[in-house]
C-alpha cells in the first residue's frame, strides 16, 4: 500500500461510519467500472484501433 493511500484511510476511519461506508461504495464503484472498461478493451483491441483511426481520419 501506497504512502499516500495510507493517509487517505487514515483520514477515512476519523469519519463516522455512514460517511465511510459512502465513500467505500463510492471507490468501490470507480474500481468496477475500471475492470468493466479493461475487460472491454481486451476484448475489443482491434475495434478500439479502428475507431481511434477514424478518429484521426477526420
Amino acid at each position: 500500500m501506497t504512502e499516500r493511500l495510507e493517509q487517505a484511510i487514515a483520514q477515512l476511519k476519523t469519519l463516522p461510519t455512514e460517511k465511510q461506508d459512502a465513500i467505500a461504495t463510492l471507490i468501490l464503484e470507480e474500481l468496477e467500472e475500471d475492470q468493466q472498461w479493461d475487460k472491454s478493451f481486451a476484448r475489443s483491441p482491434d475495434l478500439l484501433a479502428t475507431l481511434a483511426a477514424e478518429a484521426m481520419a477526420e
